[in-house]
């Protein structure tokens, strides 16, 4: 059974309907420790590598985006609960590897193993596979990520909104911010159900703007949201849909033709550090 971000419980309760508060009461389960990730420059580096690695391989495969976000996911937790050893780096690419093959399974992809197999290092099936049952205890075997996105039709709902199109169009684009917002580090820090509010309420302001407000309000009256963190990660998320308009608006499209998802994230990571 392909495994549903948007459903992520639904293997457990057969034809049995889960309910929205046990989504809210498992998602930290599902949550890295955001200082763990960057505690030291190695850590920092190792995660923004790895990172790179999967956006080429979602490039270069042609992957769907719900594949890298799930090998993404499966990095930042696994990276949070192991020690990463400096004196092996191999094992980036092979930790890489393991979180999309991993990924690929969780979704139906299918992905061969040679088609991720990385310049430097030649991986054995056998080698993988024993990666993978390290990843998959660390993570305790919870495979079935809670994410932003079962709680956007929960928040879209509690809104009462009345235009059908208008949910769909707020989906489609909190959607959209959610894979943008996925990569920020400063992110990682809050729950899924936050992250997913805040991606609604940036998309409301800009396709919306009448509704901002009562959409707001509505979303922020949620009793399982802490209002604190509501407000800073929407304003962590307006500020990078801002940042994100504002490079689309200005983006020299001369060199379309030689840009790859590496060279961006290395782009962006160098303007960040100056």
């Amino acid at each position: 059974m392909e495994f549903d971000l948007e459903d992520p419980l639904s293997c457990f309760k057969e034809q049995q309907a889960y309910t929205i508060t046990e989504l809210f009461a498992s998602e930290s389960d599902h949550m890295p420790a955001p200082n763990c990730l960057n505690s030291t420059h190695f850590r920092a580096s190792f995660r923004c590598e790895a990172i790179s690695l999967i956006l080429q391989v979602q490039f270069s495969c042609n992957l769907e985006p719900s594949v890298a976000y799930l090998a993404t996911n499966y990095l930042h937790r696994f990276m949070s609960r192991q020690e990463i050893p400096m004196e092996k780096p191999w094992l980036l690419k092979l930790v890489v590897i393991s979180c999309l093959s991993l990924a690929s399974k969780m979704k139906n992809t299918p992905l061969s193993i040679s088609d991720i197999q990385m310049e430097g290092y030649i991986f054995e099936a056998q080698t993988i596979r024993r990666m993978e049952l390290v990843i998959l205890g660390a993570l305790k075997w919870r495979m079935r990520s809670i994410t932003p996105f079962p709680f956007l039709h929960f928040f879209i709902s509690s809104a009462e909104l009345k235009d059908s199109s208008l949910k769909q169009v707020l989906k489609e684009q909190a959607t959209k911010i959610i894979f943008n917002a996925h990569n920020d580090i400063k992110l990682l820090e809050y729950k899924p159900s936050t992250i997913a509010a805040s991606a609604l309420i940036s998309a409301s302001r800009e396709l919306c703007s009448q509704q901002y407000t009562m959409l707001r309000a509505s979303i922020a009256a949620c009793e399982y949201l802490d209002e604190d963190s509501l407000i800073k990660c929407i304003d962590l998320m307006q500020e990078m849909v801002m940042r994100t308009e504002a490079n689309e608006s200005t983006i020299d499209t001369s060199f379309l033709s030689n840009e790859t998802p590496v060279s961006v994230l290395e782009r962006s990571i160098k303007r960040r550090r100056i």
